[in-house]
C-alpha cells in the first residue's frame, strides 16, 4: 500500500468507499422496497374492494333490471335480483374479489383460497393475514350496507408472491444498474484524482530539476486558479524566488567579502616582501609594522563586523531582549559621542522621557553609534548633529541628522547594501557594513528605517518601531 501512487490510494480509497455504499444502499432498497411493495398490495386491494361496492346492486323485479341497458350479470337474491358487474368481480391486479353470505357462502365472484377461509370470520374494513402453504394472503372484507343487500360481504383476497415478481425485476435492475454506475463512478473518480493532482507531479518534477540542476530561476507553471494547489505553487514559486534571492545575495556577500578582505590582505604582503628584500633600520622596521597592524585591524573590524551581521540575519539565540529605557540609553550614547568632536562637529540631542522599547541593549547602542559615526564621517568641519527621540500613541522614532554632503537619490537605496559606499564619500574608514547593520538590527526589532538626504544640504535617517 506505501508503494502506490496518491493517485491510485485515493482511487481505492473511493472505490472501496463506493462500494460499501451501494452495497448498503442494495440491501436498503431491498428492505424499504419490499416494505412498499406490500403497502402498494394492501392499497390495492382495499381500493379494488371498496371500487366493486358500487359494482353490485339491487332491483327488486326483472322489469326494472330489463329497464337498464348493458346489464351486466343478476342473480336472485331473496325476494328480487342482484346486478352485478362481472368485469370487477373477477381478478383484477391479481386482486381476486368474491360476494359472499355472512355464512361465507359463495355467490359470485372467484376466490382461489375458499376452503381455506372458510372458517376465517368477517372483519368490515379490515386487513387479515393468512399463511396458507408457506405463502401469506392479504384479506379485506367490505360489508354491503345498500337497500337490499343486507346480509351480503365483498371479500377481496391477494397473495404477498404479487410483490416477489415486483421485487425481482426491482433486484434484476439494480445488479445491472449499479455495477455499470460503479464502474463508471469509479473510473471517472480516476480520471478527476489524476487530473487534479498533476498539479502535485508538475511541481515534484520541477522542484527536481531545480535539484539537479543550478538554474534557480525555473519556476511552476500550472495555470491560474485559487484553489489549494495552485496556493501551494504560487508558494513553491515564492519560495524558490526567495532561495534564488538569498543565494545571489550570498554570492554577493563572498565576492564582496573576498574583495574586501584582499586589499589589505595585499598591502600586509607586500609590506612584508618589501621589508624582508633587505636591511631596514630600526623606523623601517616600526613603519612597516605599524602598516601591518593597521590592515590587521581592519581586516579584524572586518571580520567582527561579517560575524555580527551574519548572527543578525539567522536571528541568533545570543542577542536576548528585554524591556529597556530608550531614553536613557540614547541619552548616554549621545554624552559620550558628543566628546568626539572630530572635525569640530558638535552633537546635540533631546529625548522624549519615559521612553520604553523591548530589545537587546548592545544592538540598539551599536545601531545608534553606527548612525552618529556616520554622520561624523560625512559631516562637514565644525557642522552639526541633531539626534531626536520622540514617541507618540503608536510608535518610537529615532532620528540622527546632520549638515554634511548628504547622498545622491540614485544611491539612497543602496547605502542599506552590505560593503556599499558611495564613491563621492569614500574615505577608506569603513568597511561598508555600518549601514547594513543598522538595517539589520532596526529589522531585528521589528522596526523600519528611512532616509532623508540632499546633495551639499545633509542627510537624516529615521528608525520607526512600534510601541510597547
Amino acid at each position: 500500500m506505501k508503494r502506490l501512487s496518491i493517485r491510485a490510494k485515493i482511487t481505492l480509497w473511493f472505490s472501496a468507499a463506493l462500494i460499501i455504499i451501494m452495497g448498503l444502499t442494495f440491501f436498503v432498497v431491498l428492505f424499504i422496497g419490499n416494505q412498499i411493495i406490500q403497502k402498494t398490495i394492501r392499497d390495492n386491494l382495499i381500493e379494488a374492494v371498496e371500487h366493486n361496492v358500487d359494482e353490485v346492486e339491487y332491483y327488486r323485479s326483472l322489469e326494472e333490471i330489463k329497464q337498464i341497458s348493458g346489464a351486466d350479470h343478476f342473480e336472485q337474491w331473496g325476494d328480487g335480483y342482484l346486478e352485478i358487474d362481472d368485469d370487477f368481480l373477477d381478478e383484477v391486479n391479481d386482486v381476486y374479489t368474491s360476494l359472499c353470505m355472512s355464512d361465507g357462502t359463495l355467490v359470485y365472484g372467484e376466490n382461489p383460497i375458499a376452503r381455506y377461509t372458510e372458517e376465517t370470520a368477517f372483519a368490515d374494513t379490515e386487513v387479515q393475514r393468512k399463511r396458507i402453504d408457506g405463502t401469506l394472503y392479504y384479506i379485506f372484507d367490505k360489508r354491503l350496507i345498500q337497500d337490499g343487500l343486507d346480509g351480503l360481504w365483498l371479500r377481496g383476497i391477494v397473495s404477498e408472491a404479487q410483490g416477489a415478481v415486483q421485487m425481482t425485476g426491482i433486484v434484476r435492475t439494480s445488479l445491472i444498474l449499479m455495477p455499470m454506475i460503479a464502474v463508471l463512478a469509479i473510473i471517472g473518480g480516476y480520471l478527476i484524482a489524476r487530473r487534479m493532482l498533476k498539479p502535485i507531479q508538475d511541481i515534484s518534477e520541477c522542484a527536481s530539476e531545480i535539484r539537479q540542476g543550478t538554474d534557480l530561476n525555473k519556476r511552476i507553471e500550472i495555470g491560474s486558479g485559487s484553489d489549494e494547489l495552485h496556493k501551494l505553487a504560487d508558494n513553491f514559486n515564492g519560495m524558490f524566488e526567495r532561495l534564488n534571492s538569498s543565494f545571489q545575495t550570498e554570492r554577493q556577500f563572498t565576492s564582496d567579502a573576498s574583495h574586501e578582505l584582499r586589499t589589505p590582505m595585499s598591502v600586509i604582503m607586500a609590506q612584508c616582501e618589501l621589508t624582508l628584500e633587505k636591511e631596514q633600520s630600526k623606523e623601517e622596521y616600526e613603519e612597516a609594522l605599524e602598516v601591518i597592524q593597521r590592515q590587521g585591524r581592519k581586516m579584524s573590524k572586518l571580520i567582527n563586523d561579517m560575524l555580527d551581521f551574519t548572527r543578525l540575519e539567522l536571528k541568533s539565540d545570543r542577542y536576548s531582549v528585554e524591556n529597556i529605557n530608550f531614553s536613557e540609553l540614547v541619552d548616554s550614547v549621545c554624552t559620550d559621542t558628543a566628546l568626539i568632536r572630530e572635525k569640530g562637529i558638535t552633537l546635540e540631542h533631546r529625548e522624549d522621557k519615559g521612553v520604553m522599547i523591548r530589545g537587546n541593549r548592545g544592538l540598539l547602542t551599536r545601531m545608534l553609534t553606527n548612525l552618529i559615526s556616520n554622520a561624523y564621517r560625512y559631516g562637514k568641519d565644525n557642522g552639526l548633529i541633531y539626534v531626536e527621540l520622540r514617541a507618540d500613541e503608536e510608535k518610537i522614532s529615532l532620528s540622527v541628522k546632520d549638515d554634511g554632503i548628504g547622498i545622491d537619490k540614485d544611491e539612497q537605496e543602496k547605502i542599506f547594501r552590505r560593503f556599499y559606499q558611495s564613491d563621492n564619500s569614500r574615505t577608506g574608514e569603513g568597511t561598508g557594513l555600518g549601514l547594513s547593520m543598522v538595517a539589520e538590527i532596526v529589522k531585528f526589532h521589528g522596526g523600519e528605517i528611512e532616509v532623508e538626504s540632499e546633495l551639499g544640504v545633509g542627510s537624516t535617517f529615521v528608525c520607526s518601531f512600534k510601541k510597547i
